[in-house]
């Protein structure tokens, strides 16, 4: 009987092994090689789970190193298989659509770590160890930059075993517009900002707080050249962080804007801050700053940009492409301003679903 299996299997005639295996079940249930063989038909058959499952369990079941040779080259041919598909999925989503994009991360729960590691390595096709360490616990991770299409397959099958993911491409994020601003000038009935647009033109926008649907905080290092002892004690400039700025987005959604606050560009003797008692731009930011939680208690912050910004570090070349918008003289370019603007054009974009998958 057997060996009609065997045949059957072999020319690929799958009712007739379906049949023959039956009515082998029957008479021999344990028998471990009708399992393998049963193991084969459904692997052929196109339910490679099932196949697994089969293998898998002769693998720890079994003695014999015959059988336990062909339950592994089943496994090997399932993942070989496997790994076909997928390579030519993510070769056909990438030919569908190239424009270049970012895939996130976001964080999980401590509880959820051990088990969302395991399916992420396997989606993945890593170790649970390396996923662990890739997985975030708070925040948000830059984890891949490339074609749109390829970024949303990988996007879609970690959505599909609970991995929360999204994903937004380079002309999305470059839509989005930015205001510089100088001052609030009222801020009732109606708030009027004087502000000025990427290009330093001056203007002025009104709207009202209700429109503004959150903020993202965070602050960035400002560099000074000093001179150290470098290579043979020969003196050389290097630099060093000098102190930080802070910068406050508020989010126009509706407007599909960006309403930046820059501590150092901000004119705190002019509009709602003129008044102030305080005599330094940090008191000053503070006052400000605690001014809009008051008018804004239902909009929540973004505040762990540090975070999401010490992910970026192998992505720089990728950030590039997008405009900073960040109003800090610098020698050279540094990438924690275009980081900034990143996670806050993001933030924008998942959180009120414009365009990204939720």
């Amino acid at each position: 009987m057997l060996d009609k299996i065997v045949a059957a299997l072999n020319r690929q005639d799958h009712r007739a092994a379906a049949d023959l295996l039956r009515e082998q079940l029957k008479q021999t249930p344990d028998d471990p090689w009708v399992k393998l063989y049963l193991g084969r038909l459904q692997e052929i058959s196109g339910k490679p789970k099932a196949a697994e499952g089969i293998y898998r369990q002769l693998l720890r079941d079994s003695r014999n190193a015959k059988l336990i040779d062909q339950a592994r080259q089943g496994l090997h041919r399932l993942e070989t298989h496997a790994k076909q598909q997928r390579e030519q999925a993510i070769a056909q989503a990438t030919s569908t659509d190239q424009a270049p994009g970012f895939l996130i991360l976001e964080a999980i729960a401590n509880d959820q770590r051990l088990d969302l590691s395991k399916r992420f390595a396997q989606v993945m096709q890593t170790d649970p160890y390396t996923a662990r360490s890739i997985l975030p616990s708070k925040g948000w991770r830059l984890y891949r930059a490339g074609p749109i299409g390829e970024l949303s397959f990988h996007g879609t099958e970690l959505k599909k075993v609970d991995i929360p993911a999204f994903w937004a491409t380079l002309s999305d994020l470059k839509q989005i517009s930015v205001f510089h601003v100088n001052h609030f000038q009222t801020i009732r009935p109606k708030v009027t900002v004087l502000c000025r647009n990427p290009n330093k033109q001056q203007g002025i926008v009104q709207f009202n707080w209700t429109e503004v649907s959150q903020r993202v905080t965070g602050y960035l290092p400002l560099f000074s050249q000093v001179i150290d002892l470098g290579y043979r004690d020969r003196l050389e400039w290097k630099e060093h962080i000098e102190d930080y700025t802070h910068i406050c987005d508020l989010h126009l959604p509706q407007r599909r804007c960006i309403l930046r606050i820059h501590d150092n560009s901000y004119d705190f003797h002019q509009g709602m801050t003129a008044i102030s008692q305080h005599d330094t731009i940090r008191l000053r930011w503070n006052e400000l700053m605690a001014n809009l939680t008051a008018h804004l208690p239902h909009a929540p912050t973004w505040a762990d940009f540090t975070t999401f910004a010490e992910t970026t570090t192998d992505f720089q070349t990728p950030m590039s492409r997008l405009p900073a918008h960040m109003p800090i003289p610098r020698a050279s370019d540094y990438y924690y301003d275009a980081a900034f603007h990143l996670y806050s054009s993001l933030a924008l974009l998942r959180s009120h679903r414009a365009g990204l998958p939720q």
